[in-house]
């Protein structure tokens, strides 16, 4: 039901994107968008404006492993088709047809983010042995050959690529439960998960662009001017957190950390 005049006031107000929630795929899901095409009007409108188009790229029609590629399939080549000058991310990609989808555009308006959990996680991590309910996320973690094509574009540094940390802090009651919320709370440990992920990968020299630029200058935000340090000292990640009296279970809680902000 967005109209044109919500695109316009929005923007007036300093958005700078809108993202598209498909109907039920992820937690707050419920009542989004079926009618893709229906909003083509606002897209028009957003390319425009030079508003950025984030997409929540799964189809709710799609069994839950397939519904990043079935989105891309139905949805997302005929967007990008439709409005070249629209600015579109495809967020949080969990497949190698995503990485493949947005790389083959071969276009500084089409960008794609990667979570720091969907580079080190496969399905297997969540539900192949114990059931893993901080791990639970949408999109899921898919197969080893997925998360291996999502480390591999990282790991050349590509701009089109860029960080987005879909952290969720659902309390422990929300996770641990007979219909648990969809969602992982990576903000307290982002920063030495991701350097342990790109020192294994020998790319360290790509981490601030991953991090700080690529998105920064894709969104035509400005650099931040201040710094973060890390070192490569180990650390401990708590078991958990509190925050206005609810529990929070971070990432790799109990694990020890080889990087740490200074």
């Amino acid at each position: 039901k967005t109209t044109i005049e919500n695109v316009v006031s929005a923007t007036e107000a300093g958005a700078i994107a809108g993202k598209l929630y498909p109907d039920g795929v992820t937690t707050n899901s419920v009542g989004g968008v079926r009618n893709f095409t229906a909003l083509y009007p606002i897209f028009e409108e957003m390319s425009r404006l030079g508003v950025v188009l984030s997409l929540h790229g799964e189809h709710p029609d799609a069994e839950c492993l397939d519904r990043e590629a079935m989105f891309i399939d139905k949805v997302f080549h005929q967007i990008v088709k439709t409005f070249p000058k629209l600015r579109i991310v495809l967020e949080h990609i969990s497949t190698a047809v995503g990485v493949v989808a947005v790389r083959d555009c071969d276009s500084p308006l089409v960008g794609g983010t990667i979570t720091a959990h969907h580079l080190q996680l496969t399905h297997t991590d969540v539900i192949g042995g114990l059931l893993k309910p901080h791990l639970f996320c949408k999109p899921m973690p898919k197969w080893k050959k997925d998360r291996d094509a999502l480390l591999e574009i990282v790991a050349i540094g590509d701009r089109r690529f860029f960080f987005g940390s879909d952290s969720a802090p659902h309390p422990r009651d929300k996770k641990e439960c007979a219909e648990g919320c969809a969602g992982v709370f990576t903000a307290p440990v982002l920063l030495p998960v991701l350097a342990e992920i790109f020192e294994e990968l020998k790319c360290l020299e790509y981490l601030e662009g991953f991090t700080s630029e690529f998105g920064a200058r894709f969104y035509g935000l400005p650099l931040n001017e201040s710094q973060v340090t890390l070192d490569k000292k180990p650390w401990q990640v708590p078991l958990e957190y509190d925050r206005y009296s609810r529990c929070l279970i971070p990432y790799r809680a109990g694990e020890t950390l080889q990087w740490q902000v200074a």
